[in-house]
């Protein structure tokens, strides 16, 4: 007997007008554990084919977990309680040492209300990824290299801060002040500067998307020549 491949967004249809269709039963989910607890009681754990599917889901659970451990957070969100690490500032001179592009960190850096003004050698290269930085200060520090994927810096000080060959991924920078500014061949990919200031600030080579262009040139307090040097129009 020949048999007949069916689409599947027309498997519905041909279903309900066949003689041959009968009313599918519903079952109750069934609960998939990704422990490594054995528990006998069903007889579906123990099949190859169930294994199987147990394995899939919990790969999805734990790819999932990964990637929501350090999401951006926007701003007026509430944020964590402040660390009561009493080395919490000192850590930033260590950062992050792994999830570098995705935020991801093996502990969470809270540098909050910490002051680095006119640090000129321990911050430079450093991975500050998903690190909260809001009402830091920052000023005349040298952060050349870094990379800051997911940071939230809302309100955080960075007047004369020197960002060449920096990555700031998806960095909050809302109402921060960003004076004198450099980003010399920094890369600017989805990050925000609402309400930020950006007066004076040196956007030279700077390498940012057409969208996120869009969205920085809308900030009033760019001058003449930093709007020459990104392209705004």
């Amino acid at each position: 007997m020949a048999s007949i491949s069916i689409p599947l967004a027309y498997k519905s249809h041909y279903l309900l007008r066949s003689p041959v269709y009968r009313p599918l039963q519903l079952h109750s989910p069934i609960r998939i554990k990704c422990s490594a607890s054995k528990d006998c009681s069903n007889s579906e754990e123990s099949s190859t084919k169930f294994k199987k599917l147990r394995n899939v889901a919990c790969g999805f659970l734990a790819v999932w977990a990964l990637s929501s451990v350090s999401p951006v957070i926007a701003a007026g969100q509430r944020l964590p309680p402040l660390s009561t690490d009493p080395d919490r500032c000192e850590r930033a001179f260590v950062g992050n040492t792994i999830g570098q592009a995705n935020g991801v960190y093996d502990k969470p850096l809270d540098l909050r209300f910490c002051d680095y003004t006119n640090e000129k050698t321990n911050l430079k290269g450093k991975s500050l990824a998903a690190a909260l930085m809001s009402d830091a200060k920052f000023d005349g520090a040298d952060m050349t290299e870094v990379i800051m994927s997911k940071a939230y810096a809302v309100g955080a000080s960075f007047k004369g801060t020197d960002f060449s060959n920096a990555v700031l991924d998806r960095v909050n920078f809302e109402k921060a002040n960003l004076q004198g500014a450099s980003f010399k061949n920094t890369v600017l990919s989805g990050s925000t500067f609402n309400n930020a200031q950006l007066d004076g600030a040196d956007f030279e080579d700077t390498i940012i998307g057409y969208i996120d262009l869009q969205k920085i040139c809308t900030n009033k307090t760019i001058d003449e020549e930093g709007r020459v040097n990104l392209g705004c129009r």
